[in-house]
This record gives C-alpha cells, structure tokens and sequence, in this order.
C-alpha cells in the first residue's frame, strides 16, 4: 500500500536526456554546469567531481556514463547519473547524496544505531531522507506503528521514486505519512513527547539544510521525543569538519540530558570516505546506544525488500570507537 500524501500534486521533472552517442561518453553540454560560478559541483567531459567549499583543496570525481536528470527545485539543483562504478548516483546542489553501490552504509547505520538502542519503538520521525532509504530501513523494525517523514523538496522525492526505486521504496509501507514542508516548522508544530525516535537524514549544513544543525533545531526535537527518546543525525566527517562536530556536541550536550555520543561509518562516496551521526537521548529509562538492545531479527527483516547489507551488531558497538584526536576533541566539548 502505498503511504499517505500531505501532498498529492505531482511534478512534470524538466528532464534534460543525453543523447546516446555523445562524443564524451554520454556527458553533453558539460560547460553548462562547469562555467557557473557558484556551481560547488562540476562535470567535465567523462567525470563528476565534487567540489566545494566544505572540503578546500580536494575533490573526489566519478566516470559519468550518462546524465538522467538535470532539474532546478524551488530550493536546490538536483541531477542523477549513471556512473561506471557506483551505479546511479543523486546529487544535490553539486554534492553526491547517494549511489546504489554505498547507500546501504549510510541508510542502514543512521537508522539502526537509534532504533537497535532502544526497546520497541513505535513512532519515528524522519526529517529529510526524500529518497526514501532511511523509510525502507525504519520499515524493518516491526514494532514501529507510524512513520511520519516530512521532506523540504518534493522534487527529490520524485526523482528518487523515478530513477531509485529500490531505495525509495520505503515510501510504499502503509505505515509512512509524507509530509512536504520545512523540517524545522514541522517540529515545532509537533505534541510534545510524540516520538520515540527522530532521524535526522539531512545535507551539509549550507542552503536548506543549514537549520538542521543549530541549537533550536535540537531544542525542538529534544520537545518532541519522550523521555527516552533517541535522536540521530548526520554529524558530518572527522577529517574535515571537526569544528563543525564540536559545535554540535556542545549544543547537544546542553539540551539532552540522557546520553550524548558520536559514531562513524564509512561511506566511499562522501568526502574523506566517511560520514559521522550524532545520538543523543532525553532524561528517562537510560539508553547505552554502544550496546544494543533490540537486535534485528529475521522477524523484523522477513518483509524487507532486501536483506541487510552494511549493519550488524558487531559493527553497532565499533561504530563509536573513535580515533585518539577525535576523542579528545569531542570530550573537550563535556559540560
């Protein structure tokens, strides 16, 4: 069954297809995006390269096969391709989101190091995630009862559902409601202690995601947990972005009285080829996010569209083993 829609209206997607026998290997009219100088990402004849302002001096670059899809949202540019190693990869405003090849790594453990900390979550929370894979994960847990997700640009849900169909899959699960509108109006607007578990699925913290990582977003989230809820959130790269961290321990540390902690993944695709998430749980029944409490199981797994890739219980407890410099620079941020 497919989820409920706050919004119904659907997008014609202003599609730009490449012709077939382009001379560079399917990526025509690349001066289009590479002579715009506010563009943070760029394709030259054959290859994507990830550039931007968040990590200086580098660039990490993908063989484009074919471009997909070249479209402008109310809110960002959003383009997929077809890439010789990865499979298709979604990009936002210049910045790879996902390829078919490493999205498990990301989805799974943003979703599974919160809901395999505590017993039997009910209700969960999803802001951002369009493309659906945090809500294909989230489905596996079968005490989960609602699964609310409210996403800023209908237009990557679309495409996700056009081009990612096995990742946006998490939206047919009758348990999902899309709600298309601002994260952070969402949340205020939310009865307090409603949610047993937010995920926060959300970009780097420039343009529409920026809100996402401030102190009254995380005020606001800690209101619509219950005493024991459990908040993750994409916590960006210890390699390139500790200051940011820093920032976000501090807040946290101030506004969640439960547990504080910081775990990794490693994502080849993003920069430095990892990617952090911070969780955190409101005073009440104490939470050990290290330690799992609620395994999945083939039970819960019986009805997923595919098996477990990247998650275990092993790799649970690793998750928040961190190096010596990243350690101290997180508990230099304790209270």
């Amino acid at each position: 069954m497919a989820a409920e829609e706050s919004v119904v209206e659907s997008i014609d997607f202003p599609v730009k297809r490449q012709k077939e026998n382009d001379e560079n290997g399917g990526v025509s009219d690349s001066s289009t995006l590479t002579n715009d100088p506010n563009a943070i990402g760029a394709v030259i004849p054959g290859w994507f390269s990830e550039i931007s302002p968040m990590w200086p001096g580098e660039a990490h670059s993908l063989k484009v096969e074919k471009i997909l899809f070249q479209g402008k949202s109310e809110y960002q540019n959003v383009m997929v391709f077809q890439s010789s190693t990865y499979g298709k990869v979604l990009i936002l405003d210049g910045v790879i989101q996902l390829t078919e090849r490493d999205e498990c790594a990301y989805q799974e453990m943003i979703t599974h190091l919160p809901l395999c900390s505590i017993p039997n979550p009910r209700k969960v929370l999803v802001i951002g995630g369009g493309d659906g894979g945090v809500l294909r994960e989230v489905a596996r847990h079968s005490s989960v009862e609602k699964i609310d997700i409210c996403e800023i640009d209908k237009m990557v849900v679309d495409v996700s559902k056009q081009f990612f169909p096995d990742i946006a899959v998490g939206f047919e699960d009758k348990r999902v409601t899309l709600h298309i509108g601002d994260g952070v109006a969402f949340l205020k607007a939310v009865p307090e202690g409603t949610y047993d578990a937010v995920i926060v699925d959300s970009s780097d913290p420039i343009g529409p995601a920026q809100e996402l990582f401030e102190k009254p977003f995380f005020e606001s989230v800690a209101r619509a947990l219950r005493p024991g809820g459990v908040v993750c959130t994409q916590a960006e790269s210890i390699w390139l972005h500790m200051h940011i961290i820093e920032d976000i321990v501090a807040n946290c540390r101030q506004i969640f009285k439960g547990s504080v902690n910081y775990a990794w993944t490693t994502v080849p695709t993003y920069p430095s080829g990892m990617i952090g998430f911070m969780l955190c749980s409101t005073e009440g029944p104490p939470v050990d996010f290290k330690h799992p409490v609620n395994p999945i199981d083939e039970n819960d797994s019986q009805h997923a569209a595919r098996p477990l890739k990247f998650y275990n219980s092993e790799l649970h407890t690793a998750a928040f083993c961190l190096p010596s410099f990243a350690k101290k620079a997180i508990g230099s941020k304790a209270n």
